[in-house]
């Protein structure tokens, strides 16, 4: 069984404690369950079901630590494997950034976890792929997509008092279609905790509607244009600075966060001011765990507001080295937008470009936030609020601090995921101008 609940956790991970003679030890759980389904040319190619139950153990003396893990849970197993952590600790050498273990947290119960996510079966999976494949068939297109359904659940222990617990659902689902004649291509993606708000016909037929949409494109300049990118879009672009958000990165002049001269960009306008970002584990649509590897407590927290960069995470090491309070990771992000939908801000466009995907992003540099990539599964020119006709991909040379700077209007925030991480964000459509296409892409 690898979903242990949160009694049966802490009992494992109070006896592992209980072996060890090291100066502190620290003990961690992660189970996974699920599975997953995945098709290809309008057939299942390949299913399957996972079960993974790990142990991590850390010892320490002094500021020397050793990890071991393992996946038996007999008491001379365990035993075993703390007796390893200990040898290597005395083995290590001194790390100079170790933080003595913090004490007991107060955490509250997270809303991760969803039955009817959890209770899903290799038929559930079946049925839905089914739907999907249908439409693509109805369409007269070749379908090729993937479905995993996943419970989990982390647990935290150490030998100063400290315990956490918490456990998840998550559903991913993404398609592709493409014309049988390999001009055309369309793409949707979805995720969830609760696979009851999953429908593969729906996405399947946004997906067909981009394929047949986008055969026949024509060529245009590159150039600096006025884009619409959908949430799928919008959300990869602005990964890599949802990761810049860190204050260690900022201060060692590592980053886009980096002030010239030294230090960070706290305080700083950095922004257009309908950028507004944070995160907050307790989101309906968008929840997340209430406590990070370091055993902190995890609290709804602004990042940019109004375009103003409000806080950078901190480590309890880099907190303490600058005298300042820790400040964790976002467990989930989450930007606000407007209240128009996709279509009005079609409407409300003179001429400009609706981008579907982007493929590919790669870091150009990281001190402006320079990235590249490609366009794809449908490009469309925009003229007088009507989509006109579909266009060739372009590669873009952009940064999303320049773009954040651009923004004209924002949509409605939808729940999407990365199309490389497979990382859900809450992000809305978002119009944009002056951004910047380099050249033209003959792949679809």
């Amino acid at each position: 069984m690898a979903i242990l609940n949160k009694d049966e956790a802490q009992a494992l991970l109070k006896k592992v404690l209980g072996f060890s003679k090291a100066d502190e030890c620290e003990a961690s759980l992660t189970g996974r369950e699920g599975g997953n389904i995945r098709y290809a040319r309008n057939a299942v190619s390949t299913a399957g079901d996972i079960s993974t139950l790990s142990l991590s153990i850390s010892a320490t003396f002094g500021k020397k630590t050793g990890t071991t893990t393992i996946n038996e849970f007999d008491d001379a197993s365990l035993e075993k494997a703390v007796r390893r952590a200990e040898e290597l600790a005395q083995l290590a050498p001194e790390d100079p950034e170790y933080m003595p273990l913090p004490g007991p947290q107060t955490y509250k119960d997270s809303i991760t976890y969803v039955p009817a996510t959890a209770a899903v079966t290799p038929d559930t999976r079946a049925a839905a792929v089914a739907k999907s494949i249908q439409v693509a068939k109805d369409a007269k297109l070749e379908a090729a997509g993937f479905l995993e359904n996943t419970t989990s659940f982390n647990a935290l222990a150490n030998s100063k008092g400290l315990f956490a617990y918490n456990t998840d659902t998550d559903v991913i689902f993404s398609i592709t279609t493409r014309n049988q004649a390999g001009t055309g291509s369309g793409y949707a993606a979805r995720g969830y905790n609760d696979i009851r708000k999953l429908d593969t016909y729906s996405a399947t037929q946004v997906s067909a509607s981009k394929a047949n949409g986008s055969a026949n494109a024509k060529a245009i300049e590159p150039g600096r244009y006025t884009v619409i990118l959908e949430p799928v879009a919008a959300a990869y672009m602005m990964e890599n600075l949802f990761r810049g958000l860190d204050a260690r990165n900022a201060d060692e002049g590592r980053s886009f966060m980096s002030r010239p001269g030294g230090g960070n960009r706290l305080g700083e306008q950095l922004m257009d001011d309908k950028v507004t970002i944070y995160s907050d584990p307790f989101h309906p649509e968008l929840p997340s765990g209430t406590w990070n590897g370091e055993g902190m407590p995890l609290e709804k927290t602004s990042w940019i507001e109004k375009g103003v960069v409000k806080n950078l995470s901190y480590s309890r090491f880099w907190a303490q080295k600058k005298g300042v309070k820790p400040v964790p990771r976002p467990g989930n992000i989450i930007m606000e937008g407007g209240d128009v939908s996709l279509e009005e801000l079609i409407r409300s466009t003179e001429r400009g470009i609706l981008v579907s995907r982007l493929w590919y992003i790669r870091m150009v540099d990281p001190q402006t936030l320079l990235l590249t990539g490609l366009t794809r599964d449908g490009t469309f020119y925009i003229e007088n609020g009507v989509i006109k006709h579909p266009i060739k991909n372009f590669r873009f040379n952009e940064s999303p601090v320049i773009m954040l700077n651009n923004v004209e209007a924002l949509g409605k925030p939808e729940r999407t995921i990365s199309v490389e991480s497979y990382r859900s964000y809450l992000v809305p459509p978002m119009k944009l101008r002056d951004f910047t296409f380099t050249s033209l892409s003959d792949a679809v």
